[in-house]
């Protein structure tokens, strides 16, 4: 297998107060450089990229069906990395031929970014996300 990760894309970090965390992420320096909406469920979500330098940190609140689980924690959750890919439909390919623990059955489209972006998960050893991420 040849792989071609080009950098570590974004950590995802879901909250329960996207402007309170936009907010918090602002004082550090991070500045909002795409928000979106999404659909989960039957409800709506809100995300938010925010920039600091060549780091991206995704935060997202889920509808609010979902928040309970987030609400419920003591400490912080990151729920993902992910990696920026050239080839999504090539490494889609590449892991699935090896075996990989795949969570969608095909890459996913998003409204994200400009022009949308395309990505998949996989799980690690201990259940861990792995996101693989082209911005088209």
């Amino acid at each position: 297998m040849n792989l071609k990760i080009n950098r570590l894309q974004h950590v995802g970090i879901p909250v329960t107060d996207i402007v309170v965390s936009e907010s918090f992420y602002r004082s550090l320096g991070f500045e909002n450089v795409m928000g979106a909406d999404f659909e989960f469920n039957g409800g709506k979500g809100r995300v938010a990229m925010m920039q600091l330098k060549d780091i991206i940190l995704e935060i997202y609140q889920m509808p609010e069906a979902e928040l309970a689980e987030i609400r419920g924690r003591s400490n912080g959750h990151i729920d993902h990395i992910a990696f920026d890919v050239d080839d999504i439909d090539q490494t889609y390919s590449e892991l699935k031929q090896a075996g990989f623990n795949i969570l969608e059955p095909e890459p996913v489209f998003l409204a994200f970014w400009s022009k949308g972006c395309i990505y998949f998960n996989i799980t690690g050893p201990d259940g861990e996300r792995l996101e693989f991420n082209q911005i088209l």
